[in-house]
């Protein structure tokens, strides 16, 4: 084993035991440190018995264990546990240094602290890390941004323990300046959230609408991956509806139906409203999972509330494949979304982000892979600028391929009042994303009768504004015009 560390970790919990493993099967020395120090003999002693690990007992034996420039990752808890540890290390660090921030860090977090540490002559690197823990073990996705000098320094260890596509190629590549690496982690979370979503609103129906049994929905779902859905979360769907409880049962039914949830989807939502996005799937998926956490008023609603009886006759065959096409058709919606919102964040924040390579980072090791992802892949290759996945060829002859099932899943789940939160609001954007008209003019006319907020005409150059007394007693004032 060799005398330093070609990289040191912070944080042995479930994420950073299994990520240090990684590095190490791929050849690396790899140094730990964690606050409870018992907790790096217990790993010294156990999973990394005999193998090219360090443990340190302290920051200062850690830091003075790392080969030159020290590369050290954090594997904390996001928030004040970051920041309590980069000013742990700091003092021990010298210049050209790095720091790496491997947890779900909120991306303006790490535009601060990269700014914080290079003004101490360090570099810095916010990376999102997916897959989970057999992702972390076996090959994550890893979404690096940061101080761009600090790439080559990690580039062949993160690329080494990446996950790989068919080709060999990594699932990891630099994506841009500051706070680029954590949000599109967090944008890749909350499409996470809407995936997961229409996957259950799906089997919501099957079983509701339909009255399928678990084993009849593993049927389905087994199906279904050997098509266009195939993914990872397809694929765990159809494994947990075969999954049986000691009495035989399915595991499924008798787990509560209240989601928990850890804030990224949220923060997708808030940045997508910060930024002007209608990132309308993503939102509900986050909504529905408030929703279920009223558990309990739910259950006194239900007693109180009514709606229409359940009842389907028409062939169950082809309403699950309608049931298929509108999965598919959101799941697009929801990734176009997702990136219209990357789109947006790079202008905002000015970075270069490449969509293709984004889409590829996705492609393997983490929650949300799939084989949908190279088809996102290939469009951006095509055209990096295109504004918005559905108006890619491809995609555009797959939504219309899909549009009868997808109606007709919505219409009748309203029909039987089966609430489809994700499926619908897909479907609703996909309505006025392809309108050359909506109704906005009537609420530009509202706004400007009430509060002289002012119109654009269609009979006039755009970015000349009118006011209109409609009542005849106001004046001739107008408010000021602005975006908030």
């Amino acid at each position: 084993m060799k005398e330093k560390a070609d990289i040191g970790l912070i944080g042995l919990a479930v994420m950073g035991e299994n990520l240090v493993l990684n590095m190490e099967r791929h050849g690396y020395t790899v140094s730990v440190y964690n606050r409870t120090v018992e907790k790096v003999d217990k790993f010294i002693k156990g999973r990394g018995k005999g193998k090219a690990f360090i443990g340190a007992q302290s920051i200062e034996d850690f830091v003075n264990s790392l080969e030159r420039p020290r590369k050290v990752m954090l594997l904390v808890k996001a928030g004040k546990p970051v920041d309590d540890f980069i000013e742990k290390v700091l003092p021990h660090l010298e210049r050209g240094d790095i720091i790496i921030d491997g947890g779900n860090s909120h991306y303006p977090d790490t535009i601060r602290r990269t700014k914080y540490v290079e003004s101490k002559g360090m570099l810095y690197i916010g990376t999102g890390v997916s897959g989970g823990e057999e992702g972390a073990l076996l090959g994550p996705s890893i979404m690096p941004g940061g101080s761009p000098g600090a790439w080559k320094h990690v580039k062949p260890i993160f690329q080494s323990i990446a996950a790989k596509v068919e080709d060999g190629t990594p699932c990891c590549d630099w994506v841009g300046s500051d706070g680029a690496g954590h949000f599109v982690k967090m944008v890749h979370n909350g499409i996470e959230y809407g995936d997961m979503q229409l996957i259950s609103e799906a089997y919501f129906l099957m079983k509701n609408l339909l009255g399928l049994s678990a084993d009849e929905m593993h049927d389905v779902f087994r199906e279904w991956n050997k098509g266009e859905l195939d993914s990872y979360l397809i694929e765990i769907t159809r494994d947990i509806l075969a999954f049986r409880d000691e009495d035989g049962e399915p595991l499924i039914e008798k787990i509560l139906d209240t989601a928990g949830q850890k804030g990224t989807g949220k923060w997708t939502g808030i940045s997508a409203l910060d930024l002007g996005i209608p990132l309308t799937l993503i939102g509900e998926a986050v909504f529905a999972r408030c929703l279920s956490a009223q558990k309990e008023e739910r259950v006194e609603a239900s007693r109180v509330l009514s709606g229409p009886e359940v009842s389907f006759s028409g062939d169950k065959k082809q309403f699950i494949e309608y049931i298929r096409q509108a999965l598919y058709a959101s799941k697009i919606v929801s990734y176009a979304q997702g990136f219209v919102l990357l789109k947006e964040a790079a202008k905002e924040y000015n970075w270069s982000l490449n969509y293709g390579e984004i889409a590829l980072m996705w492609r393997g090791g983490c929650i949300i892979r799939s084989a949908f992802l190279g088809d996102i892949k290939a469009a951006f290759d095509e055209n990096n600028e295109l504004p918005n996945l559905l108006l890619s060829e491809f995609f555009k002859q797959k939504v219309e391929a899909s549009q009868e099932g997808w109606r007709k899943v919505c219409a009748v789940a309203i029909e039987n009042g089966i609430p489809v939160p994700a499926f619908s609001s897909a479907l609703s954007y996909f309505d006025g994303y392809r309108n050359e008209r909506l109704p906005a003019n009537m609420l530009q006319a509202q706004r400007d009768y009430f509060g002289a907020h002012t119109y654009e005409r269609i009979d006039k150059p755009r970015g000349e504004f009118f006011h209109t007394n409609w009542t005849g007693r106001g004046g001739e004032t107008a408010s000021s015009t602005y975006n908030a």
